[in-house]
């Protein structure tokens, strides 16, 4: 008599299938339709969907037709939360990308992809967006942002720009701000870098100083980690100054830098620091700077110094190890 192995995943709740079908590849949880008569459009309407490029890989022109019109239609479902991660897709983004409705967010790894966003983009329920390793053209980051109207995580790292004057990010729903510029040369950073979120929580800039900051109050920022090295072609030292402006309400700041390249004489009093980390390359000379730097912040409360055990390498702060490190615990008078 044959053996009658019951299934006893398929009777899950639906819900927690949709999870476990979440950690599939959309190839392998799709495959999973010819299980039963319950799983044939059960990887429809999973919360997670993860593509990459790799699939593309040795189709057919039709069947490309016929992978992208699959994607279309799954992206039509209604009602649905859908953690899109794209990978390796080159050219062959999906038609409703932009114009998905259910997505909450959006995680787009996209190497040497070029991101031109259209005119009808509308994702009204996107809370949370990642774009890295992309090129994006003229004002299609304006175009994206102001179309998404709850977004509260924004993240753009190792990007770059093509045929653009300004990055224009504003967004009052915006809380966490992350921006890590990949250039490798001065002149692709000849841009203006203009921000009004003014409820910002925490803002991460990572790069080389810009043409000029225009930066809106941010009555809510709570912390910041600030990376930045100087190009020759471009007058840092009052870029630099007018980024460090824009952030004097902040609570806890990280500054890395590999020169002194702002003005302590034109800086505001940092009211709301009580947490300074400072990253350099050393002091050498900028024992005074520090100085005039802790004037700003009267109500202080932790200072931390890391020192640099390795000597400059390029342009950039990747070539330190910092070993050396010193913790100061500033206590109020009469404590």
């Amino acid at each position: 008599m044959a053996m009658c192995v019951e299934d006893g995943i398929s009777s899950f709740p639906d819900h927690i299938l949709f999870h476990i079908l979440s950690f599939l590849p959309i190839k392998e949880a799709v495959r999973t339709s010819i299980i039963s008569t319950k799983w044939r459009y059960l990887f429809a309407s999973i919360s997670t969907i993860k593509f990459d490029g790799y699939l593309m890989r040795g189709l057919t022109d039709r069947n490309v037709d016929s992978f992208k019109n699959f994607v279309d239609r799954l992206l039509k479902f209604p009602d649905q939360e859908i953690d899109l991660d794209l990978k390796n897709l080159g050219d062959t983004l999906p038609a409703l990308l932009f114009t998905c409705h259910s997505l909450v967010t959006l995680k787009l790894d996209a190497v040497g992809s070029e991101i031109k966003v259209p005119s009808d983009v509308c994702l009204g329920n996107l809370k949370t967006l990642q774009l890295r390793n992309s090129v994006l053209f003229g004002d299609s980051i304006h175009r994206l942002i102001s179309n998404c109207h709850v977004l509260e995580d924004l993240a753009f790292i190792e990007c770059g720009f093509d045929n653009i004057s300004e990055v224009n990010i504003q967004s009052p729903s915006l809380k966490r701000l992350v921006l890590e510029f990949d250039v490798t040369e001065g002149r692709y950073f000849n841009f203006v870098v203009v921000i009004n979120a003014p409820n910002l929580v925490y803002f991460q800039y990572h790069a080389a100083v810009a043409k000029s900051y225009v930066l809106s109050i941010m009555k809510s920022l709570e912390k910041a980690d600030i990376s930045i090295y100087q190009f020759d072609s471009i007058d840092c030292e009052t870029s630099a100054t007018h980024l460090i402006q824009g952030i004097c309400n902040v609570w806890s700041l990280s500054l890395t830098i590999d020169e002194v390249i702002f003005r302590t004489s034109r800086l505001p009093i940092f009211h709301n620091l009580i947490e300074f980390k400072y990253l350099g390359v050393g002091f050498n000379g900028r024992e005074t700077w520090l100085v005039e730097f802790l004037h700003c912040v009267p109500n202080l409360k932790t200072l931390t110094l890391n020192f640099p055990s390795l000597g400059r390498c390029g342009n950039s702060m990747e070539g330190f190890t910092y070993e050396s490190s010193f913790l100061f615990v500033i206590s109020p008078q009469g404590d």
